[in-house]
């Protein structure tokens, strides 16, 4: 990824990310396809789903991105997206793998029918969030990203580019500026002292040094926070 890719205009920053989305899920459905049949009904890393879950839920989430960008809902409902990963969660590795990428290219297609104008217009996601179509293919590659790493098969925080984890470090540190469920003001710092405000408002921060790979892992709920260091213990996040 191109270091600057998130400093260019919207409609160019979006058609880069979603070249990248593209090259991350070709890296993860080959790692994926050397696994053995029946592993993908062996535990991912995230509690209680499976490997095949992780990989429905890619799938599905594919779908709920083209949702979007069409204008229609994310998702019929939060009950029908938990029981849509778990109708598709138990298939055979083969199934999952066309269905994720079948997926995968139907979104693909619609980024790369995106105009400028296109790129420029605000969409809704879940919760009456709301955001520009040019922010679809990073939301997109955080969920490509980090659900790699989740399925357990080798690929780790620190396998991720510094360009995601430094963009991901950023956007995790907005998502919890003034949370009402991050009550300490807290201060993540870089070893290369850059930094991110995030928590509350308000009070001297909890400042909390790493890399953005160890940042990134703990902020989304990947690691309890190894290899960052605080002169208190590190603060409970909410899950996401």
């Amino acid at each position: 990824m191109n270091s600057s890719a998130h400093d260019l205009p919207p409609a160019a920053a979006a058609t880069a990310d979603a070249a990248v989305v593209r090259e991350a899920t070709d890296r993860l459905l080959a790692a994926t396809e050397a696994l053995e049949p029946d592993a993908v009904t062996e535990p991912s890393q995230l509690p209680g789903w499976t490997r095949g879950h992780v990989l429905a839920h890619l799938a599905r989430n594919a779908d709920a991105l083209i949702n979007v960008l069409s204008g229609r809902p994310m998702y019929a409902g939060a009950e029908i997206r938990d029981a849509d990963i778990e109708r598709d969660a138990h298939r055979p590795l083969a199934e999952q793998l066309a269905d994720v990428r079948t997926a995968s290219d139907q979104l693909d297609a619609l980024f790369a029918a995106q105009d400028d104008e296109g790129w420029q217009r605000t969409v809704e996601l879940r919760n009456g969030v709301k955001d520009l179509a040019s922010g679809i293919p990073f939301r997109r590659l955080i969920e490509v990203e980090l659900h790699h790493v989740d399925l357990g098969i080798g690929y780790t925080i620190e396998d991720l580019s510094a360009e995601f984890t430094d963009r991901e470090t950023a956007n995790m540190a907005k998502r919890f500026t003034g949370h009402p469920d991050v009550r300490e003001a807290i201060e993540l710092r870089a070893e290369d002292g850059r930094s991110w405000r995030t928590g509350a408002a308000t009070g001297d921060p909890l400042v909390i040094v790493g890399t953005p790979a160890a940042l990134t892992g703990w902020l989304t709920g990947r690691t309890t926070g190894s290899g960052l260091s605080a002169a208190a213990p590190l603060p409970v996040l909410p899950v996401l």
